[in-house]
């Protein structure tokens, strides 16, 4: 764990020591997901005993396939975090104060007086760059690149609809998701950036909230909470104006997930004193398949498959990368070192794929096609 604390925040996405397992979010923050980066001894013991399953019981990693892909080099520093896209590549600075688009044509971005960069999202269609509010009293700020012809549009609170504090966003296959609000309400919202136009989406109530928001072809899909201690933590699909709940997940343990049309793909948490360990799974249709252990917090979906990192489980193991497809797992990705490394949670450029490792033999940002 010592490793992963010399790192700064911005690159411990799913990858931080000892989170906290209780989300309890308010009227004014229900768009904070669980951090995991907050102090773990908020953490209070669970009131009931956790529903008997099948990923609570230790096990050893499956038996994978190994296919790593052909990963090249990212040049520059490990520690500004590079999304590959094709021709393009959007890098935003380890502590959030700038962001660069190269490629084709070129910018940098500064986000405005008191924001710093959280998110910054590429499809090969759109680059996002989102910035949130330093003291958490204003709403998130988006600015919206067209690669095809360089034209920039903005979202803020007043856009319709608007964006709100903080959140989970999402991008892929020409649609952003954010959080807003309706009323009281937070909500999901989608824009359309080919129509250039946004619709608000299923919402929660009050004292609850939504994240871990994931966009694939055929759909969006996220995980909702509650304020209970532990949280109650919902993996579901987006259907019209409603989260449905996945089939075959263990009520109130959830953390990732991404689904397409007849599949999904989850994490949940076994033990919520120690919420960056996960087991995940797989569901084609034909019920729930254990896919092993996991680091929760980078579930991805690029091209046409789901991607999750696994810890090393052992000294001699390396942090590994797990891509899921047709129902299988199989081994992409090695890191250079092992026992003491761990990889950044994948970043989707529509058709490539990047990741960054940090070991005690060295760090590394590679990336590789996927599309």
């Amino acid at each position: 764990m010592a490793l992963r604390g010399a790192l700064t925040g911005a690159l411990l996405a799913g990858c931080s020591e000892e989170p906290t397992a209780t989300p309890e979010p308010d009227d004014e923050a229900t768009s904070q997901s669980p951090s995991p980066t907050e102090d773990p001894t908020a953490t209070t013991e669970p009131t009931e005993e956790p529903t008997e399953t099948a990923s609570q019981e230790p096990s050893s990693p499956p038996a994978e396939e190994v296919d790593l892909l052909d990963w090249k080099p990212v040049p520059g520093s490990v520690e500004r975090e590079v999304t590959v896209s094709g021709r393009w590549r959007l890098t935003r600075a380890a502590d959030g104060s700038s962001a660069q688009l190269s490629g084709p044509a070129g910018a940098t971005y500064t986000p405005p007086a008191g924001f710093t960069y959280s998110d910054v999202l590429i499809d090969g269609q759109f680059a996002v760059v989102v910035a949130e509010h330093e003291q958490a009293t204003q709403p998130n700020v988006a600015e919206i690149v067209d690669l095809s012809n360089g034209g920039v549009r903005r979202l803020d609170g007043r856009a319709d609809p608007p964006t709100t504090v903080g959140g989970s966003w999402a991008l892929g296959s020409g649609l952003l998701a954010h959080p807003t609000r309706q009323g009281r309400d937070y909500c999901l919202a989608v824009v359309d950036l080919l129509a250039d136009r946004g619709s608000v989406g299923p919402c929660v109530p009050p004292r609850t909230g939504l994240t871990n928001v994931t966009v694939t072809p055929a759909g969006l899909s996220a995980m909702t909470f509650d304020s209970g201690r532990p949280s109650c933590r919902t993996v579901a699909r987006v259907e019209g104006e409603r989260f449905a709940p996945l089939r075959g997940a263990t009520m109130c343990s959830g953390w990732d997930v991404a689904t397409t049309e007849t599949a999904a793909v989850w994490s949940e948490i076994p033990e919520e004193k120690r919420i960056e360990v996960a087991d995940f799974f797989v569901d084609n249709g034909g019920g729930r398949t254990d896919l092993g252990p996991g680091t929760s917090g980078t579930l991805t979906w690029c091209g046409d498959a789901a991607y999750f990192v696994r810890d090393p489980q052992r000294d001699s193991d390396p942090a590994r990368l797990i891509r899921v497809a047709d129902g299988e797992a199989e081994i992409v990705y090695e890191s250079p070192g092992r026992g003491k490394a761990f990889l950044s949670a994948p970043r989707c450029g529509g058709t490539d794929l990047t990741v960054s490792a940090f070991t005690a033999a060295g760090n590394e940002q590679v990336t590789a096609r996927v599309g």
